[in-house]
């Protein structure tokens, strides 16, 4: 049987093995076997008497827990199995602690172990009280929002005449005279009084995370980050196209707005709270949120793609956000943003666990990414009628290309018969990046596709 969540295997016993003993009594439990290879085939052990003694007594010294320690046998050879039990109580091992998440040993070290000593006491980390929070730090007109929102959905329990601290009651976000955490994480005034980074950052970058543009800081609580930063990404990060259906002037989202909430609610409800802030990054041809803090165990990013059970970082925020109506209480929220995805024709969004946390990216379709290729990023605000404005600019005036689409274009002046390839050559870039920027040049009417394999470019617009 190969090596997995709860099986270790040793071919011989050193005391930095112990990490392993305590990464299983807080986790799982597990068996670790001293004396098999990585495949699990049993290569004997000459010191097994010894080991015997000194590993219980190891194990009880340096941890204070005790281990069944047996002796096995596989005809001649012998070989130990050291079988641990999952702790309701935190175990250290000399004042560290160790977790077994898959087949990996982690020490736990800052968040990680904070968020683990609360969930050792039967606590999470919105639901410790705020010994320093008092009503007044809540936000009424962010309160009074929150319950519309719930009634509309037929979530919200009765709240008719009661004061702020008894709605809050109502909501489980208090304990006897006092607030909980959760409670300022929703409704706080200014919550970045009493933790750091509740805050959602937002950087609009070139075709890199080297290339940023410019960037916006958004503070405050759950409900008033989930409607600004919605407003501040339409309004300065994203590009609307405008078409006409007849005479009727029609604005469509680069991204669905749909997908947009599910994600931003996703990260603001199941971050680490005691990290860093949630992230947006806007590039010309995708847009990633992350929030940091990592999967549960036993869920993985396939798990997230198909029906699966919720298991919030926060129960307490997550409680209330379902109230209120802004999230379901089984885990759909990935399914949600990839049917949001399908319906727009858009690719399907990449999930990533990297830095300590998730992130999630929408990708434009071709044609998207074409024309934002046209466009360039000027920087400063997106409006609708700046966009339009440079429509019409390159209609009947000054023509706005980025610098490689004009180095492309350059070429097949020089040559009409020029190929992908010879392009690619010449830029030093990939022919997929070639295509793409002549399918931008071709879907403004700058040049045309004459002919297949032996035909040649006629260019339609000359460009000084």
């Amino acid at each position: 049987m190969p090596e997995h969540q709860n099986i270790e295997y040793k071919q011989s016993w050193h005391d930095d093995y112990l990490k392993w003993v305590c990464g299983f009594a807080n986790a799982m439990g597990g068996v670790i076997y001293i004396g098999k290879d990585d495949s699990g085939k049993v290569v004997h052990l000459a010191d097994y008497e010894k080991l015997l003694v000194t590993i219980p007594q190891k194990i009880r010294n340096d941890m204070g827990i005790v281990c069944d320690v047996n002796l096995m046998e596989d005809g001649e050879k012998k070989y130990i199995a050291i079988r641990v039990n999952p702790y309701s109580v935190p175990v250290s091992l000399r004042g560290r602690y160790y977790y077994r998440s898959g087949s990996v040993k982690t020490e736990l070290t800052g968040v990680e172990l904070n968020e683990f000593l609360l969930k050792k006491a039967g606590k999470t980390w919105d639901d410790v009280v705020e010994e320093a929070a008092t009503p007044n730090d809540i936000d009424k007109n962010s309160l009074t929002a929150f319950i519309e929102a719930g009634r509309e959905k037929g979530r919200m329990p009765d709240t008719n005449g009661l004061t702020t601290f008894q709605i809050l009651d109502k909501l489980r976000l208090t304990d006897g005279e006092k607030l909980k955490r959760a409670a300022i994480i929703l409704f706080g005034k200014d919550p970045n009084r009493f933790y750091p980074n509740i805050q959602v950052k937002i950087g609009r970058f070139g075709k890199d995370s080297v290339d940023l543009r410019f960037q916006e800081v958004v503070e405050g609580n759950l409900v008033y980050l989930l409607n600004e930063v919605v407003l501040q990404l339409n309004h300065k990060f994203l590009v609307r196209p405008v078409e006409f259906e007849g005479l009727q002037r029609v604005e469509k989202g680069e991204y669905p707005v749909s997908a947009l909430r599910e994600m931003l609610l996703n990260a603001l409800v199941h971050r680490s709270y005691m990290g860093a802030p949630v992230q947006i990054r806007v590039y010309d041809h995708k847009l990633s949120i992350w929030n940091e803090g990592l999967l549960p165990m036993g869920i993985d990013v396939e798990s997230l793609k198909r029906e699966h059970s919720s298991r919030p970082r926060n129960p307490k925020i997550a409680d209330a956000c379902f109230k209120a109506g802004y999230i379901d209480s089984w885990g759909r929220g990935i399914l949600k943003i990839m049917e949001a995805c399908q319906e727009a024709s858009l690719p399907e969004p990449e999930i990533t666990e990297i830095d300590g946390g998730l992130r999630v990216t929408l990708i434009k379709s071709e044609v998207d990414a074409s024309t934002s290729d046209l466009l360039g990023v000027m920087g400063g605000d997106r409006t609708s009628g700046q966009i339009g404005g440079q429509i019409g600019g390159q209609m009947g005036g000054q023509i706005h290309l980025t610098e490689r689409q004009k180095e492309v274009y350059d070429l097949i002046l020089l040559n009409d018969k020029i190929s992908r390839r010879e392009i690619a050559q010449k830029l030093e870039i990939a022919e997929s990046a070639v295509q793409k920027h002549l399918k931008a040049l071709t879907n403004s009417k700058i040049i045309e596709r004459m002919g297949t394999n032996k035909g040649y470019w006629k260019v339609l617009v000359k460009i000084q």
